[in-house]
């Protein structure tokens, strides 16, 4: 007998078995249905963690999913808060801080987009989602070739490292005196892991192709109380397009697909229309899973957005909504967002 630790936690849970409660009334059974979905009691050989971060606002988190697409931006801090199911109560809540520098961009070179070789950036999440608490680094350097006059082919690398906390408290079991399980309920677990990802972009102020791997070393490099045997292994797709249809508007689309082995593909769409390099308006769809609706306006050096989204199809379990709200803040670029050679935002 294994503990087979689950926890995804996008607008669905996939694969997991429901726990008992150990009492059950309306007020309880919200926070055990929760418990449910995140923590799955099974007879398995290995244990591994499913975990799959979802943002409605993907677009703004290029490199965290690909270390290559470090800088594309140029030198940027970026927050963003994510709160899923309002109003559930012990739904996930996700914090994440970033920062970019461009080395050639803080010289204060013109068009240090095209020119730098060198970029850095540090990734901050940290997510509460029923009984775990966990928080990841990422530290991601990318390099780049000009191959054209408008053309940048990227290589980066990140290393990630993920400190998890299991709260016992809140752990109930199928079986009475599962010797395994015990070992956890009624107190504290801790587990840092140690992994890395790679990934190549082909990149251009009006576009990206993008393709990035997550864990590569599947989390076998950890310490401490080591309820998660491994990592999965990830391949990230991701692509985007800018289109100016006037000199007042332009249509950017996103796209990322994921494959990973513990889960179904996924794949994710984004679609606005930025009006007057001031404020735009857009939609995205989660396949099968949720829609979004976003909007958001450029300030200066500052950027904002919020995304309304709302759960479909295989998340009708858990109907409410879930909120985002992001802001960025660019550092050396001179002018505001609004550079000789245009706006860049995605």
């Amino acid at each position: 007998m294994r503990l087979s630790l689950s926890f995804t936690y996008p607008s669905v849970f996939e694969s997991m078995k429901p726990l008992k409660t150990k009492q059950f009334n309306f007020e309880k059974f919200k926070v055990a249905f929760l418990l449910a979905l995140i923590l799955n009691i099974a007879n398995t050989l290995d244990s591994s963690a499913q975990t799959r971060k979802y943002f409605s606002q993907f677009n703004q988190l290029q490199s965290y999913f690909n270390p290559a697409l470090t800088g594309y931006e140029g030198s940027i801090v970026r927050g963003l808060v994510r709160n899923q199911w309002t109003g559930f109560e012990g739904a996930p809540q996700t914090y994440f801080l970033s920062a970019e520098l461009d080395p050639m961009e803080m010289q204060g070179e013109k068009d240090a987009a095209l020119l730098g070789n060198t970029a850095a950036g540090l990734n901050l999440i940290h997510d509460n989602f029923g009984p775990f608490r966990q928080t990841e680094m990422l530290l991601s350097y990318g390099a780049r070739v000009r191959i054209s006059r408008t053309t940048n082919l990227r290589m980066g690398v990140a290393a990630n490292y993920s400190s998890v906390r299991l709260d016992g408290n809140n752990l109930t079991t199928e079986q009475a005196n599962d010797p395994t399980v015990n070992a956890f309920v009624n107190q504290y677990a801790n587990m840092q892991i140690l992994d890395f990802n790679f990934g190549l972009a082909l990149t251009h102020q009006n576009y990206y192709f993008a393709y990035g791997i997550q864990n590569v070393a599947s989390g076998r490099v950890n310490r401490g109380d080591v309820f998660i045997d491994k990592k999965p292994f990830v391949n990230i797709f991701q692509t985007g397009f800018r289109q100016a249809v006037s000199s007042q508007f332009t249509v950017l689309t996103n796209f990322i697909y994921r494959m990973q082995s513990d889960l179904p593909s996924n794949f994710e769409a984004n679609i606005r229309l930025l009006m007057m390099d001031k404020f735009w308006v857009g939609a995205g769809h989660r396949v099968s899973y949720a829609n979004s609706y976003q909007v958001g306006f450029l300030m200066s050096n500052i950027r904002f957005g919020y995304a309304y989204e709302m759960p479909v199809s295989k998340s009708y379990l858990i109907p409410n909504p879930t909120h985002e709200f992001m802001v960025s803040f660019y550092l050396f670029r001179k002018g505001g967002v609004n550079s000789e050679a245009g706006t860049l935002i995605w």
